[in-house]
């Protein structure tokens, strides 16, 4: 099968997880990289052996002439990015947030929509391991047949500081939303992958160190389709006991009508049938990379997808229901009331 060549823009902290993963790859050869200098993307290139680097994306673009283009650069650079390559017939990943706005997110999805360019959102909480294990225990019905709740519990503990975020992604300071915009959307795309679709919402936001602009605090209650209730409680300010609170970011449990599903901060997953003692359900996963080396399996999916012309799980015109429901709780907290997702806001999203 034809190899794929690929680009990518970005040098930040998270970038390095993707160029790490991009290496381990088959069927694929990043060609060169883009940054807001020569000297950043040189760097890039020769710590991941890359070829070319660039300072202006239009250029590499028309000089390489890639399959796809990997965009790990903040939000409000999105849409242009995603603009350009669609100008020049090239497919995409692009990193979340999406955009600052949900206006924004629509544009990009439409103008993916309006040319024959493919566009997935980098969206890697769904492709970590233990969630993709719980997704085949549900399917399994191992608990039963009617779910009822989905509950998370994240400390994440890297928020209290004074000089919090500083050490590794000093930008989520001036970030007017944080917990929800930033962190929350993750959690939002699995319980729709692990549960289903979400009715209602219901929430409660807070800034708890007064040195960010942000919330980093987040009550948050879900209606589901099918019947079940979700619930988040998560805080970047206060700790967690884990040895690594940054592996499954926090502690799952999923109830069904035949008992518990449980995920704990190391990996393990346990099952517990109704009257019965709970057991470790075995599996494997690699602690490597990003939270089980989801990146890779996120990554892969993007190529294998393109290579075989199957559906992304995230392509851009899915991942609008995230963020519909992202909105939709902001908006709940803003107003202090329970938001339907089906609600005009949404409805108007998602055309």
């Amino acid at each position: 099968m034809k190899k794929l060549r690929g680009v990518c823009i970005g040098t930040g902290y998270f970038s390095h997880f993707q160029y790490e993963a991009w290496n381990r790859l088959d069927g694929v050869e990043i060609v060169a990289v883009c940054g807001t200098s020569i000297a950043k993307a040189q760097a890039i290139c020769d710590q991941y052996k890359f070829e070319k680097a660039y300072d202006n994306l239009e250029v590499m673009l028309q000089t390489e002439k890639p399959d796809f283009i990997d965009i790990i650069t903040p939000p409000n650079t999105h849409l242009p990015f995603c603009q350009l390559a669609i100008k020049h017939n090239v497919h995409i990943i692009c990193q979340k947030p999406l955009a600052p706005t949900y206006e924004e997110s629509q544009q990009i999805a439409k103008s993916g929509a309006e040319s024959n360019i493919r566009i997935m959102v980098h969206e890697n909480f769904r492709f970590q391991p233990w969630h993709t294990e719980l997704k085949k225990l549900l399917n399994q019905k191992v608990i039963g047949n009617k779910l009822h709740t989905i509950n998370l519990r994240m400390r994440m503990g890297d928020g209290w500081q004074e000089d919090a975020y500083m050490n590794r992604q000093p930008y989520f300071r001036e970030m007017e939303r944080l917990l929800i915009y930033e962190t929350g959307i993750h959690f939002i795309d699995v319980f729709r992958y692990l549960i289903g679709e979400v009715t209602q919402v219901n929430a409660r936001l807070k800034t708890l160190n007064s040195n960010i602009k942000g919330e980093d605090f987040a009550w948050v209650t879900f209606d589901f389709e099918n019947g079940a209730l979700g619930f988040i409680d998560a805080s970047r300010y206060h700790e967690s006991t884990a040895k690594n609170a940054r592996l499954t970011f926090g502690y799952w449990q999923i109830d069904a009508d035949g008992g518990s599903l449980r995920l704990y901060e190391d990996g393990k997953i346990t099952i517990q049938k109704l009257g019965k003692p709970e057991q470790t359900h075995l599996y494997t996963f690699n602690d490597i990379g990003f939270a089980g080396d989801c990146v890779f399996a996120t990554q892969k999916h993007f190529i294998e997808c393109l290579q075989s012309n199957q559906p992304f799980m995230t392509d851009v015109s899915i991942y609008l229901k995230n963020i519909g429901i992202q909105e939709a709780i902001y908006e709940s907290n803003e107003k202090k009331i329970t938001i339907n997702t089906n609600s005009k806001l949404v409805k108007d999203f998602n055309k």
